[in-house]
């Protein structure tokens, strides 16, 4: 095969408009998920050698540039890049639109590319000049750090410009999928299926959940430049309004394909039409209003820190109803067990099991003793590697068959993949948690060499060892399969007869089973009118920018500005969220 042959199968460029874009930013999705791998595996190693030997195998600006970079990639370029790509091949196939605004969706693919490069340059110590990475900073940043001259620690302005551009990607991308949204509700004759209508939400979601960060990295730059003051607590809040819904926002796809799997490979309709429906529209109130849930520690007065805790207790209503719904419409279901069954099991009782010690984390009494330790990173780690990648692993492997007219390569390297990461991300975990029992703080390159923590430092990379290499299976896999694989005869197949289909190649039993052709549930159809469930949605998203101006303004935080600034921000939530899933015809 040529290089010409090979880039084509790669980036699927014989393949029409929609599944070129959602294969690039599938591949740029899987090259930074597995660079981020690589600088997770650099900790590992770093915390491994201390722990054995007393020695540090790479300086600590590697170390902790190595922890940023992780979470930069493999959370904004890797897993917010596939989420988008799910989000925008299944909003065209689904609802049988012709894309339009290429342009921008383009424009937006290469705008959060560029912004992890610019994440990752060099730092600029001030006064001098004396190591590699401005990412050894921090991902979360605690403003004011990085900024002249509120820090003697500054960065380059690149770093908060890569940040913007990763905002700029987020929103283009969003309003790119709300406005085909908007497009298909003008002929829809019925509602949404509900795997549609999480997507939607989730967009809405990212939308709502980035308005505080790209607020805070606007700040960030005109504070560098001299333009204007800052202040770093509201700074900081503004910023994290984001950081309990970045939670959500990696996680609810993970829901969406629990919604659209369970049924198909229990051949059952779903337990509850109209629960699921309800689920979506708490999902998105109240995932958005938790941001000082990650800031209990904050100077901020106790009564808005109980309030966060009353609402992060809501997110849990959602989740129950969720997994309520999902195990009465298995229950009683013969399912035969293959690759995609085995992810679909694991995404949905990974999810139950971590979502237990988030809850813990929420209380405000707990929080006060694991707050910022390995408890913490063992908990959300919990969520993405036993809830978040497999359900994503199982969307994977029958959406890329669908795009590509190929089936899997190899069954048995698809099985490998599954054991080798469940067991290494099991194993990882539970070292994580054997840390935070310690009383170990996340980012502790140096830490007590007692044997315990030894053994829990040591397990935790030895599970990242067996899960990266499992994982390095499936990507092997993964080029063979566009590069080798067998034709697939898909056409003219149902989403639930593809689904089964790419199922019994990777399983040794068969299972017939047809789902209503969503191809059919709507045409492109042009109207002028906006809508007044739509318009509402646009007041609600101005009402949340203007909530960020009591909060700049909010001084020491102790007077009426953050009540000001949680009410037009609870409004202009409310405002987006029922309106517009109502004006889709989700609800």
């Amino acid at each position: 095969m040529s290089l010409k042959d090979l880039v084509i199968s790669l980036f699927q460029l014989d393949k029409d408009w929609t599944t070129r874009i959602v294969m690039a930013m599938l591949v740029m999705g899987v090259i930074w998920g597995l660079l981020g791998v690589i600088d997770s595996l650099m900790v590992r190693i770093q915390e491994s050698t201390w722990g054995t030997y007393g020695v540090l195998a790479m300086t600590s600006q590697e170390y902790y540039a190595g922890i940023t970079l992780h979470a930069e990639r493999d959370l904004f370029g890797f897993a917010e890049q596939v989420e988008f790509a799910l989000f925008i091949y299944f909003t065209i196939k689904l609802l049988n639109l012709q894309p339009r605004a290429k342009w921008l969706l383009n424009t937006a693919f290469i705008a959060i590319n560029i912004s992890m490069m610019f994440m990752e340059g060099p730092i600029v110590v001030f006064p001098t000049f004396n190591d590699n990475y401005f990412s050894a900073t921090d991902w979360y940043y605690i403003s004011p750090m990085g900024i002249p001259p509120y820090s003697e620690y500054v960065v380059s302005p690149l770093f908060f410009i890569g940040w913007l551009l990763l905002d700029a990607f987020t929103y283009m991308a969003s309003v790119w999928i709300i406005y085909h949204y908007y497009i298909a509700s003008k002929s829809l004759k019925e509602k949404l299926p509900v795997a549609l209508v999480f997507f939607l939400m989730n967009t809405l979601l990212y939308a709502i959940g980035y308005s505080g960060v790209t607020a805070a990295d606007i700040w960030d730059i005109l504070a560098y430049a001299g333009i204007v003051g800052l202040n770093p607590i509201a700074n900081q809040i503004a910023f994290w309004i984001f950081g309990h819904a970045v939670v959500y926002m990696a996680w609810l796809p993970a829901v969406a394909a629990l919604y659209l799997l369970i049924p198909t490979l229990a051949n059952k309709p779903l337990y509850s039409d109209r629960m699921a429906r309800i689920s979506a529209l708490l999902y998105l109130i109240f995932s958005n209003n938790v941001p000082v849930h990650h800031l209990y520690m904050v100077n901020l007065p106790v009564a808005i820190k109980v309030l966060q805790e009353i609402l992060t207790y809501a997110v849990v209503v959602p989740s129950m109803m969720t997994f309520l719904n999902l195990w009465a419409t298995a229950k009683g279901a013969q399912v035969n067990f293959n690759v995609i069954t085995a992810f679909v099991a694991t995404s949905f009782a990974g999810a139950i099991a971590a979502g237990v010690t988030g809850i813990a984390n929420a209380t405000i009494a707990f929080d006060s003793i694991v707050h910022n330790s390995m408890w913490v990173v063992g908990h959300f780690h919990a969520m993405i590697l036993l809830s978040i990648v497999p359900a994503a692993m199982a969307v994977l492997y029958f959406m890329i068959p669908m795009m590509t007219g190929r089936q899997w390569y190899s069954s048995k390297m698809a099985w490998i993949h599954y054991i080798g990461y469940t067991i290494g991300a099991s194993i990882l975990i539970i070292g994580f948690e054997m840390i935070g029992f310690y009383g170990v703080v996340r980012r502790a390159e140096i830490y007590p060499r007692v044997p315990g923590l030894v053994f829990a430092e040591n397990l935790a990379t030895a599970g990242a060892l067996i899960a990266e290499i499992a994982t390095l299976v499936w990507f092997v896999n993964l080029v063979a399969t566009l590069v080798k694989g067998r034709t697939a005869r898909l056409e003219g197949l149902s989403l639930g007869q593809l689904i089964n289909t790419v199922a019994m190649s990777l399983d040794w039993s068969s299972a017939g089973f047809k789902l209503n052709n969503f191809n059919k549930i709507g045409k492109t159809m042009n109207s002028k009118a906006l809508g007044a469930y739509w318009a509402l949605g646009i007041i609600g998203a101005l009402i949340i920018v203007i909530s960020t101006i009591p909060l700049a303004l909010g001084g020491d935080m102790y007077n009426a500005m953050p009540w000001a600034w949680i009410i037009l921000l609870t409004l202009g939530i409310i405002l987006i969220s029922y309106p517009v899933l109502k004006g889709a015809k989700s609800l």
